[in-house]
C-alpha cells in the first residue's frame, strides 16, 4: 500500500477539519461554503473552490480520502507537492463550473417553460428565493424537468469528488496497467480500462439522473466528469510538451 505523503496528508486533515467544523456550527456552514446555484442569493464567489472541502456525511468523506490517499499519493511522489496541489485544485474547479454550466441549461430549460405560460422570470426568483413554488409549475413540467429545475437552484453541491475523478484518470496516464477494483465488483481491472468505464456509467447514470444504487439520485455526476474532463486537458497537455516529466517542488 502506498505511503501517504505530506500534501495528501494536510490535504486529508483539512477535509476532516471542515467536516468537524460543518458538523459543530451546521447549516451556517453549509449556506457559506457549499457551492449553491449562482443566481440564489447564497452564492458566493469563493464557493468553487471551499465546496471541495465540504462533505455531506461519514460515507462520503470516507470514499474520497480514501481515494485521494490511494491515488493522490502515488501523484505526489512523481509531481512533487506543488504540481499535485496545482491539479488537485484544478480538478476541483473544473468538477464545480461544468456542475454550475449543466446546472444552467437545466433552470433555463424549465424557466423557458414557466415563461411561455405566462410566468415573469423576476416572480419565479422570488418565490425560489423564498424557497417556495407555485404547484402549476408541477403540471407545465414534466416530473424530471421540474426536479432538474428546482434542484438546480435550491440543491447546494459539496464534495471532493470532481478533484479526485481528476486523480483517477492522471493516476491511468501514469500507471495504466495498475490492477484496480470496485468494492462490490471484487474483479481486478486494469486503470486504463477501470477508469475510462467509471466515467462511462457517471456519464449514463447523469443523463438518466439516476444512482447507482437505484432511488434518488444526489449524486453531481457532472461534477466528476468536469474533474474529470479537467484532468484528461492537463495530462494530454503536460504528456505533449513532455511537461509532465518536470517536478515543482
Amino acid at each position: 500500500m502506498m505511503r501517504i505523503t505530506e500534501t495528501v496528508k494536510q490535504l486529508i486533515i483539512i477535509n476532516i477539519l471542515f467536516f468537524v467544523g460543518t458538523l459543530i456550527v451546521g447549516e451556517p456552514a453549509q449556506k457559506i461554503l457549499a457551492l449553491h446555484f449562482p443566481l440564489n442569493s447564497e452564492f458566493k464567489i469563493w464557493q468553487p473552490l471551499t465546496y471541495m472541502f465540504m462533505h455531506g456525511g461519514i460515507m462520503h468523506i470516507l470514499f474520497n480520502m480514501m481515494g485521494l490517499w490511494m491515488f493522490g499519493s502515488l501523484l505526489e511522489n512523481v509531481w512533487g507537492a506543488k504540481k499535485f496541489i496545482f491539479f488537485y485544485l484544478s480538478c476541483g474547479i473544473g468538477a464545480a463550473l461544468l456542475h454550475i454550466g449543466i446546472n444552467y441549461i437545466s433552470f433555463y430549460q424549465g424557466l423557458s417553460i414557466l415563461q411561455d405560460n405566462g410566468f415573469e422570470k423576476a416572480e419565479v426568483l422570488r418565490l425560489l428565493a423564498e424557497g417556495k413554488y407555485n404547484r402549476e409549475w408541477e403540471n407545465l413540467l414534466s416530473p424530471a424537468q421540474f426536479s432538474d429545475f428546482m434542484g438546480a437552484y435550491l440543491t447546494p453541491t459539496v464534495g471532493a469528488s470532481g478533484a479526485i475523478y481528476g486523480i483517477l484518470v492522471a493516476f491511468a496516464f501514469i500507471v495504466p496497467n495498475a490492477e484496480l477494483m470496485l468494492l462490490f465488483l471484487p474483479i481486478p481491472i486494469k486503470a486504463k480500462y477501470f477508469v475510462p468505464g467509471l466515467l462511462a456509467i457517471d456519464l449514463f447514470l447523469g443523463l438518466k439522473g439516476q444512482a447507482i444504487f437505484g432511488g434518488g439520485d444526489g449524486i453531481a455526476h457532472f461534477a466528476h466528469l468536469g474533474g474529470a474532463l479537467i484532468g484528461f486537458i492537463m495530462m494530454w497537455y503536460w504528456n505533449k510538451n513532455q511537461f509532465n516529466n518536470n517536478r515543482w517542488n
